[in-house]
């Protein structure tokens, strides 16, 4: 686990606040990365942002196809996410680690929005120049950071910038109360710290 060092500026206030949409790159209900994102939400709320937590559960997509693209283009449930895409600013992204690498959910989420809905549309629109901190949490001993590996590329590689401080939760099973909270105070203030990140990022790109 590595620690934010941008610090976590409360209150900000700001002519327009920057938007950000958190999401996990799973659809269990009681998902260790949904609590985790929602954590680096709040610390991007705190840092002056608008955030939108989105659930792909509420987005089910078919595995992308090329013919099935060709022949009805993008599903309903595709260009509503594109849309929330590309009404914000900024990204929180916590993905599980599955056999070492990202989810097949955020993978084939991130592949179906890479798609242009028409011609018009500039290439990778959804994802260029979009401010992103990524974070993973896992049962396992290292928290998921191979996964984390495979994200940064994909992102870096479609145009989004990636901030380099991330967060790998390992033992994720005993890491989190009830509520929803990281047991540990330190760790709570390391994933708060990465929406911060973001937010305060965005907000210095305004002045």
């Amino acid at each position: 686990m590595t620690q934010g060092g941008y610090g976590l500026m409360s209150n900000q206030q700001t002519s327009v606040r920057p938007k950000i949409l958190a999401f996990a790159g799973s659809t269990r209900t009681d998902s260790y990365n949904k609590k985790l994102v929602k954590i680096a939400l709040s610390g991007a709320e705190s840092a002056g942002a608008e955030v939108t937590f989105a659930d792909l559960r509420d987005f089910p997509m078919p595995l992308y196809d090329g013919d099935l693209e060709e022949r009805e283009g993008l599903p309903e449930n595709v260009r509503k996410f594109k849309a929330l895409l590309l009404s914000h600013q900024g990204l929180l992204i916590a993905s599980p680690e599955y056999n070492s690498s990202i989810s097949g959910v955020l993978k084939n989420a991130i592949d179906w929005a890479s798609r242009a809905e028409n011609d018009d549309e500039p290439p990778l629109a959804c994802f260029k120049g979009k401010i992103c901190s990524i974070m993973s949490a896992s049962p396992g001993a290292l928290g998921g950071l191979r996964g984390l590996v495979t994200v940064r590329s994909i992102l870096g590689n479609i145009g989004v910038i990636v901030l380099p401080d991330q967060v790998a939760v390992p033992k994720a099973h005993e890491a989190f109360t009830e509520s929803g909270t990281m047991k540990e105070s330190r760790q709570q203030a390391s994933v708060q710290a990465l929406g911060a990140n973001v937010a305060n990022l965005l907000l210095k790109l305004q002045d």
